[in-house]
């Protein structure tokens, strides 16, 4: 049942690398904490080459193209361009998290986060060109605009998690400025709160001497970007983020030397860290976990659930192939006098549930409603999901080959089984 707690939470982003994975893989997790209501999609766009000259819309701000984009997969609120989080066809994910600073926020449009995330992905083919691809665009642009699809603003700056094969990044934003930090063992997560201090690999130009100029740093001694920039009195939502930063941490060192898909899944369903949002206000919208082998010879397996609280959805596989079959089920319908492109915005409000979330809300009303029948569909769907991930463990365990046409059809078939055991 939603909670009481009034405090906007927002989402919570976790990357293992070995040693502290089960097998040779980096494995990336993110919770996409949401506005309750708010529906998210999960789309696929393949790969494209583009016209010099050409432009790309994003959510609210027209910008150059770029010759070639890169075939992605996002998981993102429906009334946006951009992403919560997602994977490029390259085995490199990224997922961003609000986060406020001494820079203020402002209400023009510029970029999102989300936007910011999935032009990462579409033009970085690692995780190391992708912070490179999002530094740019964000010098460049700035970030700013409502990133709640209601007329009340709700404005903030950003941080990044990016993972590829090899390596993972943490990126933290403060207006136009920036700091990366380069994880390549152990693991590492990040939850509305700014946490790079003095082990920076990259940042902005300008960023100690922009400090300096404000009076926030002296120039004496070493530099700390989390102390730097972050606001001396935080607000309530960042204040409850510490507690979910320090119980994702103790919980990514308690499974450290064997952390699995699994083990992120059951991070991500974690409530009583409140990890796993379910109050009045927010909820976790959207869950996935990818799983990037580090044989390139071996695919990444990225499992998305397209439905809201991971404790009670499904995580479905997803595996990059030619031919990719469409899953409208999981796509929001369009809207000719869509309230979030009209100016001024979101003056009104539309149905944006897709087949899956209409099924999986009823779904979950009788898990409410009925404990028994609610128990025994959410032991149907485990079942579910552990035959997805006992099939996908098999992938990537090199022990089997499947057939392209397989590897095309496989998140329409998981999604359409989770739809028949709906109804």
């Amino acid at each position: 049942m939603a909670g009481q707690d009034p405090v906007p939470s927002s989402c919570d982003c976790f990357v293992a690398l070995p040693p502290h994975t089960a097998v040779p893989a980096v494995i990336f997790g993110k919770n996409a904490d949401r506005p309750r209501h708010e529906v998210q999609e999960v789309v696929y766009v393949p790969a494209a080459t583009h016209r010099p000259g050409d432009k790309v819309q994003c959510t609210y701000l027209e910008i150059e193209q770029v010759e070639r984009t890169h075939a992605v997969v996002l998981s993102r609120p429906a009334w946006l361009w951009g992403a919560e989080m997602g994977a490029n066809e390259h085995g490199v994910c990224v997922g961003n998290e609000g986060v406020w600073t001494r820079e203020p926020v402002g209400e023009d449009e510029a970029l999102l986060g989300m936007d910011l995330v999935r032009l990462g992905l579409e033009r970085g083919s690692s995780a190391r060109e992708a912070v490179e691809v999002i530094t740019a665009l964000l010098e460049r642009y700035g970030q700013g605009g409502s990133c709640k699809e209601e007329p009340v603003p709700f404005v903030y700056h950003n941080t990044f998690l990016l993972a590829d094969r090899t390596e993972a990044w943490v990126l933290e934003t403060a207006g136009r400025y920036w700091a990366a930090q380069q994880i390549r063992e152990g693991s590492r997560n990040i939850s509305n709160q700014l946490s790079i201090g003095r082990e920076i690999t990259a940042e902005h130009a300008g960023l100690r001497q922009h400090a300096r100029s404000q009076g926030w740093w002296s120039g004496d001694g070493e530099f700390s970007f989390a102390e730097v920039f972050s606001l001396t009195d935080q607000p309530p939502r960042m204040e409850a983020a510490k507690a979910r930063y320090r119980a994702g941490r103790e919980l990514l060192r308690q499974h450290a030397g064997h952390i699995t898909a699994e083990t992120l899944m059951a991070i991500l369903r974690d409530k009583a860290s409140g990890i796993c949002v379910d109050s009045e206000g927010f909820r976790t919208a959207g869950s996935m976990v990818s799983v990037l082998p580090r044989d390139p010879a071996i695919p990444c397996v990225h499992f998305l659930t397209a439905t809201p609280d991971p404790s009670r959805s499904v995580f479905k596989p997803f595996v990059f192939a030619p031919g990719l079959k469409p899953t409208p089920q999981v796509i929001s319908p369009t809207f000719r006098d869509d309230p979030a492109k009209q100016i001024p915005r979101f003056r009104s409000v539309v149905d944006r549930r897709h087949q899956l979330y209409r099924r999986h809300q009823a779904a979950l009303e009788l898990m409410e409603r009925d404990e028994e029948r609610g128990q025994k569909l959410l032991d149907t769907l485990r079942e579910l999901e552990k035959q997805g991930l006992e099939g996908m463990k098999a992938l990537l365990g090199g022990t089997v080959t499947p057939h392209p046409e397989e590897l095309a059809d496989l998140f329409f078939d998981c999604v359409e089984a989770e739809m028949k055991f709906y109804t």
